[in-house]
């Protein structure tokens, strides 16, 4: 177990090499939620709980539940929340998201989820922890769709990170499921063709959606293009 900074949040975080570590992907979405005064907010994916500690720092007046399946991960996220003392405001619970509902509905709800679709000749990572992180094991884009439907506010906010081979994918299950369109956000890095994407979507709302890209090969100022270019 090693303890990191939070890229520059100025908190701390617990990895283990072994199983995987937070990815910039966490900061993308971190940075593209929209927060209002005395929010719920549920991650449903939280992983070791960068979002949660990302949202943080945003506001003080923020409540924010994450939900992971794995112990291995959920022990290290429980770490990350207890020496950055946040334990009034994040709370973590080991279950299953696809029969997580909560006794309150949610303003929002967000998922970096597996970005990978299982089949019978998918290659998938011989360490199990990282295999359910990152293939749909255990939860596929159907199921964080519909969790976050069960556990938001008519009219709450729904956020996703993933790749661009599954928008088609993703848009479907959003419709769907009744959510409007209001905002995606494509990233390009490395050449012209963005590798992922960012959605914003809303509960039984009509679609009303905006187009935007980004571009940049410097993955560490994803954070202040957001700051300029998406607010």
């Amino acid at each position: 177990m090693e303890l990191n900074d939070l890229y520059d949040y100025g908190l701390k975080i617990y990895q283990n090499a072994d199983y995987f570590k937070f990815s910039l992907d966490s900061i993308l979405l971190g940075e593209f939620v929209e927060l209002k005064a005395n929010q719920k907010i549920l991650d449903l994916c939280t992983g070791n709980a960068p979002i949660p500690l990302i949202l943080s720092t945003k506001r003080e007046d923020i409540q924010i539940d994450g939900l992971e399946i794995q112990k291995e991960i959920f022990t290290l996220a429980q770490e990350s929340i207890k020496i950055n003392n946040l334990d009034s405001r994040i709370r973590l619970h080991n279950v299953d998201a696809k029969t997580f509902s909560a006794r309150w509905k949610y303003d929002i709800v967000l998922a970096n989820p597996p970005y990978f679709k299982v089949s019978s000749s998918s290659q998938k990572n011989e360490n199990l922890v990282k295999q359910i992180a990152r293939h749909e094991v255990t939860l596929n884009l159907a199921d964080v769709i519909m969790a976050a439907k069960r556990n938001l506010k008519e009219n709450g906010t729904f956020y996703m990170v993933h790749r661009v081979d599954r928008l088609l994918d993703s848009i479907h299950e959003l419709e769907k499921a009744k959510f409007g369109l209001r905002k995606i956000v494509f990233i390009h890095t490395k050449n012209d063709e963005a590798e992922i994407f960012l959605i914003q979507a809303s509960k039984y709302k009509k679609s009303d959606m905006k187009v935007r890209s980004i571009f940049t090969k410097d993955r560490l100022t994803y954070k202040n293009i957001f700051k300029e270019e998406l607010k």
